[in-house]
């Protein structure tokens, strides 16, 4: 199993880091633009590995993606990061282009890929994904829903001052501040609905600071958070690579599903070893189904600044 990492920087060397540590695959390639900056990253990582009891070898590589052929799964986190007071949105006239350029070279080197999508706005990266490139949509995956998920969960744990284990909760729709949709009237603690615990006013507050999570960590480190973005990859990548068949709400290209057509947006999907293999119907209340209709609205806005 060999993963390709495209972007060296703060994101992309986590996601390198925990596929290493997870030590379900056989390589890593971590390719970036500026020189020495991902052999670099590579080497120190490597030099993790007795430590850590990893065998997977990390390669880094500058902008050859010779280096990245047969590739059974390409991570795209290229592209620049949000600073404090931006919107992911307007990172969208240089990431685009970076993000069509980066994936058209992987496809080239490795045509039998499943390529996932972390540079933002992540919905309308992964949407212009399809349009460049010419393989089943099933291969195209939006990290998104990962993340924001974990983010929720994290917020119902404190708030109920839980231990996160006891947590399950997911977050839909658009990667963005407005587009997020916290599912709470799914979300329980041990099979128990969290309504029971928190009050309608305090699970509105845990939705509204798990819309926030990344503005927030963006204010606090003046740049986007790494950690838990590039263990959400990592958990993509794991499920898809050992053929797990775990369920992730991710950005997928949507065909009628959830009413949304010509959208890529994130919803429940199982992942496996062709990549997305089924989009899960998930019933939703009245307010979370005008809040999905919003945020698609939302993400149609942005995909209409592309050049496609």
């Amino acid at each position: 199993m060999k993963i390709t990492v495209v972007g060296a920087g703060a994101v992309g060397a986590s996601c390198a880091e925990y596929i290493a540590i997870k030590n379900f695959a056989s390589e890593v390639v971590l390719l970036d633009i500026k020189e020495g900056y991902a052999e670099g990253k590579a080497m120190d990582l490597m030099q993790c590995a007795s430590l850590n009891g990893f065998d997977t070898k990390i390669t880094g590589v500058t902008n050859d993606y010779s280096k990245t052929a047969n590739s059974d799964i390409c991570v795209i986190t290229s592209g620049i990061p949000r600073k404090p007071g931006m919107t992911r949105e307007e990172l969208i006239g240089i990431n685009a282009g970076i993000v069509k350029s980066v994936s058209t070279s992987l496809l080239e080197h490795s045509p039998n890929m499943i390529l996932i999508v972390v540079s933002n706005p992540m919905d309308t990266m992964t949407y212009l994904a399809h349009k460049s490139l010419d393989i089943p949509k099933n291969r195209i995956i939006g990290m998104g829903g990962a993340l924001d998920s974990a983010r929720f969960k994290y917020r119902l744990a404190e708030a109920m001052d839980a231990p996160i284990s006891d947590i399950d909760g997911m977050v839909i729709g658009g990667h963005s501040d407005k587009g997020m949709v916290p599912l709470t009237s799914h979300a329980t603690r041990n099979s128990i609905r969290v309504s029971e615990f928190l009050s309608a006013k305090r699970l509105e507050q845990v939705a509204a600071d798990t819309k926030v999570g990344g503005a927030t960590l963006t204010g606090l480190l003046g740049t986007s958070a790494w950690y838990a973005p590039g263990a959400a990859v990592s958990g993509l990548v794991q499920a898809i690579a050992c053929d797990q068949k775990k369920m992730f709400p991710c950005s997928t290209f949507l065909e009628g599903e959830y009413g949304l057509s010509d959208i890529c947006i994130g919803v429940p999907v199982i992942l496996g070893r062709n990549g997305i293999e089924r989009i899960v119907d998930v019933p939703l209340s009245d307010a979370e189904k005008a809040h999905m209709k919003e945020s698609a609205e939302g993400v149609k806005k942005t995909n209409g600044l592309l050049d496609v």
